[in-house]
């Protein structure tokens, strides 16, 4: 009997798909977590003007945004080519700032409510008279802390 037999009827096992599952969910959970989705969609065309200070937001989560300018093209026919206001998914007018707001107030928690800042995004075409109108309607309703969203200038 030789120590170094050769077996020919030897067969390669198989892949086992065991764990083949518990790969898949991992990587499923991996693309959940850090897969950010939209918030809202864009219904109004938005060409930020350039700016010489740029600030970034220490948290994203305490912004809320307000886009000004004209309406895409999808809803030009419905609501026309002037600017309008968006808030969420939606257009309002700047009486619907104030419950927009509180809103946004009663989404938060507790801690957070003093460190909520409102981003205005506006087209730099539009008319100053409507952010203006815009501005006046936060403070009325204590939402001081106000940022304007702009290309950094190159």
């Amino acid at each position: 009997m030789s120590k170094f037999r050769k077996d020919n009827d030897r067969e390669v096992p198989g892949i086992s798909s065991g764990s083949l599952s518990d790969i898949v969910f991992m990587l499923l959970f991996f693309f959940m977590v850090t897969t950010q989705m939209r918030e809202t969609e864009n219904k109004v065309m938005v060409k930020l003007p350039e700016a010489t200070e740029v600030v970034k937001l220490e948290r994203k989560d305490l912004a809320s945004y307000i886009n000004i300018g004209p309406p895409t093209r999808t809803y030009q026919a419905q609501y026309g080519t002037d600017a309008r206001i968006q808030l969420n998914d939606s257009f309002k007018t700047t009486t619907d700032i104030r419950d927009f707001i509180a809103a946004e107030r009663d989404a938060m928690s507790e801690g957070d409510r003093q460190f909520m800042q409102v981003v205005i995004k506006g087209d730099q075409d539009v008319r100053m008279g409507i952010i203006t109108d815009v501005k006046q309607e936060l403070r009325r309703c204590s939402a001081l802390k106000i940022m304007y969203q702009a290309r950094k200038s190159e």
